[in-house]
């Protein structure tokens, strides 16, 4: 991005002899005229920086007939969020001038866009991009402005989730994240459900960003739904943080998953009933219940520790037992798909750089500008999921050994 630019666009002049709201905004107007003077005042930078020297200076050599100077200018008509503008972009003796802020054959100005819908990205509020822009440009937009421009990503957003989804999932991941959101006067928490999965390649995917207040079955069915509806047919294990209703829903949809609720997330929620002068001897034989190599031995761990804890601490003991089928999932499998899907750490780590971006946003006006900021979100850390995971492909050996007849119905 280029440095301040310095103008002789007199703003305040301008807004002086503004009467109406067409005299601002119209053909014409204030701000296209600002945009113009902004635009081609980079333009003028870039062309001393392609040429080496300032406007209207010399080379002491001019004598060199290989040495390059302006030409004067070519018109050209863009259209930007403000408006058409029609531009004077200077021109070299050579026709070596390359534009960046307004490339050759461009029609379309989106640099300024770009660089608002990336700091809204990152977290900056409307009245912060405001400042910067002006800071960096000396153009004065209002917070609604850059509300209407960041807006333009709701179309994409809406393209993208409804986007087809491959028709095998080895492994996914679901969890919640929850924000404030203003909703009829109110402040209330909403949740932002969100689904990430390993493809067959073992490449990292988000499938998925749902934002609402409900959560139960019926809710999660409809997401189920929409992932069946996208065209997914199978999903071998499906991990997830006990969150209500979803192992109901998910087994309705696709009836040959296999659920694995997260070890990690149990352990906190059993730890917080144990006294703490007795936390470090429990754990030391809850651990030999969920690091055991087999699950005939981890059940017989778990009857042992019943024996020493249960009258004290039944609750945590039956809590263990009551959710043992989806708890004892991953004893299925060797230790490297184990460590994979024993915890939902992939989609927490995802959620923490989501959190990063987000955490200068106390309140979101609308669930539109949450999902916005969500999505933007996600696409950037998305471009840096460039390889599959480590090991991948001896995973995925034992995943098609033992999930071989919904592959060959799938992949026929």
């Amino acid at each position: 991005m280029p440095k301040k630019i310095e103008s002789n666009f007199d703003y305040n002049e301008e807004v002086r002899k503004c009467k109406t709201i067409d005299d601002v905004m119209g053909k014409n107007g204030l701000i296209q005229r600002l945009v113009k003077d902004v635009l081609e005042n980079i333009l003028e930078g870039e062309m001393e920086e392609h040429l080496g020297r300032q406007k209207y200076e010399r080379d002491s050599d001019n004598d060199d007939e290989t040495k390059n100077y302006r030409n004067g200018y070519s018109s050209k008509n863009i259209r930007s969020s403000f408006g058409d503008v029609n531009l004077d972009v200077p021109r070299d003796r050579k026709a070596e001038f390359e534009p960046q802020i307004i490339k050759k054959y461009e029609t379309v100005c989106s640099e300024l866009d770009k660089k608002i819908i990336s700091l809204y990205a990152k977290g900056m509020s409307t009245s912060d991009i405001q400042a910067e822009i002006e800071d960096l440009y000396g153009i004065t937009i209002s917070p609604s402005m850059v509300s209407k421009i960041t807006d333009k990503v709701l179309a994409t957003a809406t393209e993208w989730q409804n986007r087809a989804l491959d028709s095998i999932y080895p492994i996914i991941y679901l969890d919640a994240m929850y924000f404030k959101v203003r909703s009829n006067g109110r402040i209330v928490n909403k949740a932002v459900y969100i689904c990430l999965g390993y493809t067959i390649e073992g490449y990292k995917d988000i499938l998925g960003i749902w934002v609402d207040e409900a959560e139960g079955a019926k809710f999660w069915l409809g997401i189920c739904n929409d992932l069946k509806n996208r065209g997914v047919k199978e999903i071998f294990i499906a991990c997830m943080d006990g969150l209500k209703g979803l192992p109901q829903a998910i087994k309705t949809v696709f009836p040959s998953v296999n659920i694995q609720t997260c070890i990690v997330h149990q352990i906190r929620n059993s730890i917080k009933y144990v006294a703490s002068k007795d936390q470090k001897t429990f754990m030391r034989g809850l651990k030999e219940v969920y690091k055991a190599p087999t699950e005939a031995l981890a059940l017989a761990q778990l009857d042992n520790l019943k024996d020493i804890w249960g009258s004290k601490y039944s609750i945590v003991i039956n809590s263990w037992y009551n959710n043992w089928d989806n708890l004892s999932t991953y004893f299925q499998f060797s230790p490297n798909i184990r460590k994979l899907i024993y915890t939902t750490n992939a989609l927490e780590g995802f959620n923490r750089q989501v959190r990063k971006f987000t955490k200068v946003r106390v309140i979101y006006p609308t669930d539109e500008a949450l999902n916005k900021c969500v999505y933007l979100d996600t696409m950037e850390i998305m471009e840096k999921w460039t390889q599959p995971i480590h090991g991948w492909s001896n995973t995925l050996t034992e995943l098609t050994i033992t999930f071989e007849e919904q592959l060959k119905d799938n992949l026929a």
